[in-house]
């Protein structure tokens, strides 16, 4: 399983997963250039997608997805939420309705899980692949305690550390952005992130990749320092923490 982060961030999020001939795509947030550009540098073309999955119908998720769709033919994953949403979905054929778990050939399992945000059937996801296992969740204000243990103890975590509170509350935002970012429907903190993922590495997680960094109101040092600091606080001794970048490319084989 090689996971790469494309793009992580306000103006746009993409992550492909290539397991065997499977090209998964999660989001595609970025233009359709950004997009292509970015596969090139694995030899692949956007005709090589064979399937994506939709976290939810925000622009900075499915910037690139209209022209994807008029141009390529993969499976995509959505909520029945994300179709009404997305003007492009309405007619596209290749559409799977998302369940709680399905299953991208005999070997690639794949969970879905309901996330806070201010967009219709958001979702976050859990990826297994034989031994390998993955979690990808941004985009949401808190993490229900029922979701806490099916996201325990897995390889790799791709979470959302979108935002330091001093520097939301003093920052430039309007007051209601600074409200809808810091709420159950917005996102998550650099110590909301911190203390969920106190809850969740376990002796099987190699890495967490801090994902939806703010540009205006974070910067990777605080995301770090802040979530570095929560796991410290909760006995948890794990370092192996990077952040995502909005626009570079982050490899991780597991």
């Amino acid at each position: 399983m090689l996971v790469t982060v494309f793009a992580s961030g306000s103006k746009g999020n993409v992550t492909l997963i290539q397991i065997n001939d499977k090209k998964i795509l999660i989001d595609l947030g970025m233009n359709y250039k950004y997009l292509c550009e970015s596969l090139s540098s694995y030899n692949l073309l956007p005709s090589d997608i064979t399937h994506v999955l939709i976290t939810h119908g925000h622009k900075d998720h499915v910037g690139a997805l209209p022209v994807f769709v008029k141009k390529n033919n993969p499976i995509i994953y959505v909520t029945e939420g994300i179709i009404e949403e997305v003007e492009c979905l309405k007619d596209y054929d290749n559409i799977s309705l998302e369940d709680k778990e399905f299953h991208i050939d005999e070997d690639i399992v794949i969970k879905t899980f309901n996330t806070s945000h201010d967009a219709k059937g958001s979702r976050g996801y859990i990826i297994n692949y034989k031994d390998k296992d993955m979690v990808y969740v941004t985009d949401t204000g808190y993490i229900n305690q029922r979701i806490i243990p099916k996201i325990t103890n897995k390889q790799l975590y791709i979470f959302e550390s979108n935002h330091d509170i001093e520097m939301l509350m003093h920052g430039r935002y309007p007051s209601w952005l600074k409200q809808r970012v810091s709420s159950d429907v917005g996102h998550l903190s650099n110590g909301q992130a911190g203390t969920y993922l106190s809850k969740v590495i376990g002796d099987r997680t190699k890495k967490v990749v801090l994902a939806h960094l703010s540009e205006e109101n974070n910067t990777p040092e605080i995301a770090l320092d802040t979530v570095k600091s929560y796991l410290k606080e909760n006995d948890v001794s794990f370092k192996n923490i990077i952040c995502a970048k909005q626009f570079d490319n982050l490899e991780i084989k597991l």
